[in-house]
Order: C-alpha cells, then sequence, then structure tokens
C-alpha cells in the first residue's frame, strides 16, 4: 500500500494478521515486538523490491531496531548501499533501544543543540558523543501562516499584526464566552498536560495571569486522571461568572489552537525538560510573544529581552559585538528555575510591558513574527550530515 504525501512515495506496512490491530499505538506488553516487527518489515520490504538508499534516517525507539537489524542481518544479504542516520526526540523512552540505535548509526542527532548537550552524558549517549549532534526542528511555514489561515477571521502579517489580533482576540472571546473588555492581555497555554510541561508551573501561571488583570486561555488535557482532576478544579475555580476571564479546553482542537495563537499577546512555556518545543516557533509565527524556560529547544529559539541580547545577536545574526547597528534579535522572555518565582520573574515582565510600554510590546509581537523557523536552516544541516554518514 502506498500514497503521494508532498510528492513523496510513502509505503505502509499492512499485516494480514491482528499484530497491530490494537485499541492504541504505545503502553501496551508487546510494545517492543510490535515496533521490532515493524523495522524488520521495513527493511525486508527495501531488500525484496532491490532498493537502495543512500540514507536510513530511523526516529527515536520505535525505529531503533533498524539500525541493528541493518547491520546484522541484511547489510550481509544484499542491502549493501545505505548508511544509517538516528534521531532521538525524547531520551524519557526508550533509552535501551536509543543506546543500541546510538552504537550502530553512522551518525544520529537529537532536535535541538541545547538539548544535545544536555543528554549527551547519558550513558546510552556518553560513548558516541563523536558522532552525535543536535539539529533544530523547524515548523511548516504554509501550514502555520496568519495570512494564509483558513482558521481566522482576518488574515495579517508582521506589519499588519496588530489589527489582525485585535479581530482574532473579539473572535476568541466571542468563542470561549470571556469578557470583551479589549485592554486586557490574553496569555496561552497550549500544551499536553505533564509533569514534562511544567504543569504546576502552568496553574501558577493562570493564577498570576487573573492576578495581573488578564485572560487565561489552555487548550490541553492530561493523560493522567489526577492530573485532569487537579485542572477541572483549577477551570471550575478561575472560569465563568459574570466577568469571565479564564477559558479551559481540555480537548485537541486543530482550529482553535491557530486561533488561540492569533489571538494571545503572551503564551507560555514552562516545560521542565523540552527536546525541542514548536509551540513557541509557532506562537512567534502568530504574533503572540512567548514566556519560556530556558532548556533544550527553548533555550534555542527564545532569547530575552533583557538578558540575551549578545548570545541572539551571535546565535541568529552571526555578530560578536552586540551594540553594533543591526536588528535586534531578542524575542521573549525567560527564566531558569523550575518553581513559581522563576516563572514569576519572567511572566511579570512580559506584563509590564504590556500594560506600561504597549507601543514598544507591539513592536515586539511585529519582531518575532519576522523572525525564520522554517525547515531552511535545518534542511542544509541534515544535507551536511547526511553526507558525513555516507563517507564515514
Amino acid at each position: 500500500m502506498s500514497c503521494l504525501v508532498e510528492g513523496i512515495r510513502v509505503f505502509f506496512v499492512n499485516p494480514h494478521n491482528g499484530f497491530f490491530a490494537t485499541s492504541s499505538v504505545y503502553g501496551r506488553y508487546d510494545d517492543e515486538v510490535r515496533f521490532d516487527f515493524f523495522c524488520r518489515a521495513a527493511l525486508e520490504f527495501l531488500l525484496q523490491t532491490q532498493r537502495q538508499p543512500d540514507i536510513l534516517h530511523c526516529h527515536d525507539w520505535q525505529t531503533a531496531h533498524v539500525a541493528k537489524a541493518y547491520w546484522d542481518d541484511y547489510h550481509p544479504f544484499g542491502l549493501w548501499k545505505p548508511k544509517v542516520v538516528f534521531t532521538i526526540h525524547n531520551m524519557n523512552y526508550g533509552q535501551k533501544k536509543i543506546g543500541e540505535a546510538a552504537y550502530y548509526s553512522q551518525k544520529f542527532t537529537t532536535v535541538s543543540p541545547s538539548y544535545a548537550y544536555e543528554v549527551g552524558g547519558h550513558p546510552a549517549i556518553a560513548a558516541h558523543s563523536h558522532k552525535f549532534m543536535g539539529i533544530l526542528n523547524g515548523i511548516d511555514p504554509e501550514i502555520w501562516d496568519p495570512m494564509e489561515d483558513p482558521w481566522l477571521p482576518q488574515p495579517y502579517d508582521a506589519s499588519t499584526c496588530e489589527a489582525g489580533k485585535a479581530a482574532a482576540r473579539a473572535e476568541l472571546r466571542r468563542r470561549l464566552n470571556l469578557s470583551s473588555w479589549d485592554d486586557r492581555l490574553i496569555v496561552a497555554v497550549v500544551s499536553r498536560l505533564t509533569g514534562q510541561k511544567g504543569v504546576h508551573l502552568i496553574k501558577h501561571a493562570a493564577w498570576r495571569t487573573r492576578d495581573r488583570g488578564g485572560q487565561f486561555v489552555l487548550l490541553g488535557s492530561a493523560p493522567d486522571p489526577k492530573v485532569q482532576g487537579e485542572f477541572n478544579a483549577l477551570a471550575g475555580s478561575l472560569a465563568g461568572g459574570y466577568d469571565n476571564n479564564a477559558a479551559f479546553c481540555f480537548y485537541f482542537d486543530e482550529p482553535l489552537s491557530h486561533l488561540i495563537y492569533a489571538a494571545a499577546d503572551i503564551v507560555v512555556v514552562p516545560s521542565i525538560f523540552e527536546p525541542c518545543g514548536l509551540s513557541q516557533m509557532i506562537a512567534m509565527r502568530y504574533g503572540a510573544v512567548p514566556v519560556v524556560r530556558h532548556t533544550g529547544g527553548l533555550r534555542d529559539t527564545v532569547f530575552d529581552v533583557d538578558t540575551d541580547k549578545a548570545r541572539a545577536a551571535w546565535e541568529v545574526a552571526g555578530s560578536s559585538d552586540v551594540e553594533a547597528d543591526g536588528p535586534n534579535c531578542t524575542n521573549g522572555f525567560a527564566f531558569e528555575g523550575a518553581d513559581a518565582g522563576g516563572l514569576d520573574y519572567a511572566l511579570n515582565r512580559a506584563v509590564d510591558a504590556f500594560y506600561n510600554d504597549r507601543a514598544w510590546f507591539r513592536g515586539l509581537q511585529s519582531r518575532v513574527m519576522r523572525m525564520d523557523f522554517s525547515w531552511n536552516r535545518p534542511a542544509l544541516q541534515f544535507t551536511d550530515l547526511y553526507y558525513a554518514a555516507i563517507k564515514s
């Protein structure tokens, strides 16, 4: 079975037995067996159809077994050409498989330079660090494009973002039954509600937003019933009433997520660890200022307006002279700790900027919209990596 996706032929494994006829993808006793079968089926397909790709690029523990199976059981018997590249998306799962793939691959990566630094000392990685690097993920600028987004009430770009975001705010307030007083800022969180995402900090952000006179919007749900219950209670405390300034949407809704990013003045991403993170990039694409914890890919994409000017100049513009004339590459507010005080340090500065210097804040929103988080730069880095793998 095959189809075209973005002009690329994609093949699907369709076993005749019920091996994959399960109610869930993960969390079963036979996860490892099923994914190992999938890995070998993919290799068998290449062998039987006499395909010889340059690179086998595997992602996370689910396809990590490809690396070992290829070199042990397929390379000696006709599938001779490929080299193996492996990408880690999250070190929290399948560490044994990840270590196996790190050993057998010619090159392996993770999804941001800072996350590569953070996990580089892990036993599964450390022995193979000479072939390990971080390459930042990107977002699709065609899917996330406020000028062409069918789910927004009004298209806008960096030069018209104030009017476009005002229209989005009005629509979001109408849809979620929020108070229509337009001078209140909107603080949003679009996230799974898990420990990794900093649930205690998300709850604190909701209360702090209320205390600072803003409106809080959350889109996401918790797989853990206990955590979901805590957020249900939070919604009961904050949402509703005559002057409603909080909305909690405990589900995933793709069109609504686009509208939230467009309407938000601030998007909070307080992850305890974050291999890459996409929500902060999407937020900036839509002119929402990110407030993030400096970890992993959040550190590589968000540069604090007060403390990161030199780092932003170097990493974004390639300049070592922070005082030189040129674009200001800072784009948000960040904090280091994992407690409420750390979040307050960043969120309060963002809220103060909104209320005390609205023109500066609107200029920051326009600036973040102009930043490039597409796949252009990562694609060049992966091309270089593939050639290095082929030569190894």
